[in-house]
């Protein structure tokens, strides 16, 4: 799977231990940073994955923030971005399951590195069950392009 992955400062230290974890699952993993802990600003990097994502150059995203919240909110800003703010493994599982979340943004400050870790494989094993839940992602996309 191709997948994008970006953070803040806040989520730097997380973002290298899923990028390494990605990277030995197998995955073709896209790093657009931040590189190191200085502090930026969250919504570019939000954005780029977003784009990367509902463009068709990813399969999948990840963001990491501080908290989460501020990548999650800036991601579904994009049309056919349908980012889940997860903190635990059964979240990302439903997100998948239910939702077709297409990324997934954690908080670095607040979830620990193993949960981390729970939640990036739960939510890459899941599929998309479609039928009534597809309906329901449909009706997101129409209801919100007013």
């Amino acid at each position: 799977m191709k997948i994008i992955i970006g953070s803040d400062h806040g989520g730097y230290d997380l973002k290298q231990i899923v990028v390494k974890f990605l990277t030995q699952l197998g995955h073709q993993v896209q790093d657009i940073g931040t590189h190191n802990n200085e502090s930026v600003d969250y919504p570019e990097y939000a954005v780029q994955v977003a784009r990367s994502v509902t463009d068709g150059l990813s399969d999948r995203g990840i963001l990491i923030c501080g908290s989460g919240i501020g990548m999650c909110m800036t991601a579904n800003r994009i049309k056919g971005a349908r980012a889940a703010l997860v903190s635990e493994p059964y979240a990302a599982r439903m997100s998948r399951r239910h939702n077709d979340s297409n990324i997934l943004c954690l908080g670095g400050r607040l979830v620990g590195d193993q949960l981390a870790l729970e939640i990036v494989s739960a939510w890459l094993q899941e599929e998309f069950e479609g039928g009534r839940h597809q309906r329901r992602v449909d009706l997101i996309e129409r209801l919100t392009q007013q």
